[in-house]
This record gives structure tokens, sequence and C-alpha cells, in this order.
């Protein structure tokens, strides 16, 4: 099973892996705001209904809606 942003709870930390196929719109926006391949995070927020999330990436809060970060292939990251 693929490990993607959304499955990850509020605390835990994770390092960008790429991307689902067939998201290209979502990519290019990922991509853009630099979660790109091997970028470490870590997530800070969940609203109370699951979306959005926010997560601080390259010294920054980064708020996402929750089907964008289905997007985002991921893997754990002890810190």
């Amino acid at each position: 099973m693929k490990k993607t942003l959304a499955d990850l709870a509020v605390g835990d930390s994770g390092r960008v892996k790429g991307y689902l196929k067939g998201q290209k719109e979502y990519r290019k926006k990922l991509l853009a705001m630099g979660l790109i391949r091997g970028t470490d995070f870590t997530v800070n927020r969940v609203a109370p209904m699951g979306d959005p999330l926010e997560i601080e990436v390259r010294g920054f809060s980064l708020s996402l809606r929750k089907d964008e970060a289905a997007t985002l292939l991921v893997e754990d990251v002890k810190k």
C-alpha cells in the first residue's frame, strides 16, 4: 500500500517520495510550493473535519486540502 500525506497524523514527520499518477493539476501546484522529491516535512495541524491540514516544510507553514495531500506519496521519517 502506498502511503500519502493524507494518511499521516499530527506530529508525524515524512519525506516526499513522489506523486500519484494522473494528478497533473495538483502535481504542478505542489511542486511550485517546494514539495519536491526528498523534501522533509512535519504535520502540524489537521482541521476537525480533516480538511485542510497544515505542514511545516522548508521553514514555513503550508496548508493543503485533503485531496491535494492524497496525491503526495511519502515515507516516514523518525525525528
